[in-house]
């Protein structure tokens, strides 16, 4: 009799582990088909025109001494390396959806057969296996809205400091045609 109760709590555990496959992957649109998250950036290209007959020696020296200054005063330098919001990745194994609620129902299962009399066993195995499956739901559920706010947090953190690297971008874009403008130049 024992073992049949434990050959029901396996195939009750068992029905728990298929039920929690994860669903199949959403159908996403690739990244260059989705809508951008910003508007469109100011084009990181500055034209520079001799307005005066500057030789090309002097338009190089002049450019070099405006960016010069264009660095000291915006505190942001275009020669460095920056990386853009989608080439950051950060990699958080997780496990995957479902394994507490799959876990709980196999603990449950066992523990209720456990627990209970023995011509009741098969019983407590089923109501161990619901309770331990709903315990564990509410930890997979748990564990998800962690993650989102997780995710919000890293994403607030990224929005603030492109909004920074953009306003620095764009101080250093004035202050580069302010320089270049006063020596002379057509800044386009």
């Amino acid at each position: 009799m024992r073992r049949h109760i434990l050959l029901v709590a396996f195939a009750l555990a068992s029905g728990a582990i298929a039920a929690a496959e994860p669903p199949p992957p959403e159908d996403r649109a690739p990244a260059e088909e989705r809508p951008p998250s910003s508007p469109a950036a100011p084009s990181s290209q500055v034209y520079v025109y001799p307005a005066h007959g500057q030789s090309p020696e002097r338009t190089d020296r002049d450019r070099y001494e405006c960016h010069n200054w264009a660095v000291r005063q915006s505190g942001f330098d275009p020669s460095q390396p920056h990386l853009a919001p989608h080439q950051r990745v950060q990699v958080v194994m997780m496990p995957p959806p479902g394994t507490n609620t799959m876990s709980g129902a196999i603990a449950g299962a066992i523990v209720g057969a456990a627990v209970s009399r023995p011509r009741d066993s098969g019983t407590g195995a089923a109501v161990g296996a619901v309770a331990g499956a709903l315990l564990g739901h509410a930890s997979d559920k748990a564990r998800e809205r962690e993650a989102a706010r997780l995710q919000q947090m890293h994403d607030a953190r990224a929005d603030s400091a492109n909004a920074r690297l953009e306003q620095q971008s764009n101080d250093y874009r004035r202050a580069i045609s302010a320089c270049l403008e006063a020596r002379g130049y057509t800044v386009k």
